[in-house]
């Protein structure tokens, strides 16, 4: 198996949402294009706002195919029916929705406007601010919970100690989650452009394991810290299959609007090994 269970369908295609912002039709077609590289199963879903189905028709062929997607509200729950209805009309396989938690409406009246939601994941985009551990409460064995990682300003990156707790929180309530926006890299790096202090997405993942391995929060904060790849890809190299299938069960995916870059740093730490020139494969890290 080229793609090892640890990452596998770990990375969401983000393309369209910064710092990519790829128009939507080479999206497409990259995504597309992507079905018959050796690295597919390392991808998860297109992620797209619900505001882009509408565009979708004239950039997909009638050949029977269906594109996989995660569609974006994040107005909140209002546009939800709208957006399934149009995806109903379109060549797409729906697998998820992330919904982002409006300021004007109460936990309640949020989880009530999500009632009656087909049979597909529902993230929740859980505010970072005191609503937080109601929300947890009012959607734990319902739906999933997503957490914002990063953004274009300082502030819009959590700490080591806010993150650390929020994967306590969901571990403990028993709630699978998803990250998005600032995990450009495996492993925790300061960006030489911006200052920013940025998590990998391997940390995460360790960090996740951690907690459901019984480590406390300050044991989640610290491999979050954590900035010696290779020591961050040998501890997850040698989980066992039943740690593997724990943490990525609670840890599900995170969006990234570059497949190349994470998969590239995938195979410089060993955790990914590159098909060898001529060995029948199609694609490459490059």
């Amino acid at each position: 198996m080229l793609i090892p269970a640890v990452v596998s369908h770990l990375c969401d295609d983000a393309a369209v949402f910064p710092p990519g912002l790829a128009p939507l039709p080479d999206a497409v077609r990259a995504y597309r294009e992507r079905a018959d590289a050796w690295y597919v199963e390392l991808v998860g879903p297109l992620v797209l706002s619900a505001a882009a189905l509408p565009k979708l028709g004239p950039l997909l062929p009638d050949d029977g195919s269906r594109l996989p997607l995660s569609v974006t509200l994040p107005e909140g729950p209002a546009g939800l029916p709208d957006a399934l209805a149009t995806a109903a009309r379109l060549p797409v396989e729906v697998r998820s929705v992330e919904v982002a938690v409006p300021g004007d409406l109460s936990t309640s009246e949020f989880l009530a406007r999500l009632d009656g939601v087909p049979e597909l994941d529902v993230y929740v985009e859980v505010p970072r601010d005191d609503r937080r551990p109601e929300i947890l409460d009012g959607i734990a064995g319902r739906y999933r919970a997503k957490f914002r990682t990063g953004g274009v300003r300082a502030e819009m990156y959590p700490g080591e100690a806010e993150l650390a707790a929020a994967i306590a929180a969901v571990v403990e309530a028993g709630v699978p989650f998803k990250a998005t926006a600032g995990l450009h890299h495996a492993v925790r790096n300061t960006d030489p452009e911006t200052g920013f202090e940025q998590h990998g997405f391997l940390n995460v993942l360790l960090a996740t394991d951690s907690v459901l391995d019984g480590g406390s929060t300050e044991d989640a904060a610290a491999v979050l810290a954590e900035r010696d790849g290779a020591k961050i890809a040998g501890t997850l190299a040698a989980l066992g299959p039943r740690r593997v299938a724990a943490a990525r069960a609670a840890f599900t995916s995170f969006g990234t609007c570059s497949i190349t870059d994470p998969l590239t740093e995938l195979v410089e730490l060993g955790l990914v090994t590159a098909p060898r020139p001529g060995a029948g494969t199609e694609g490459s890290t490059a």
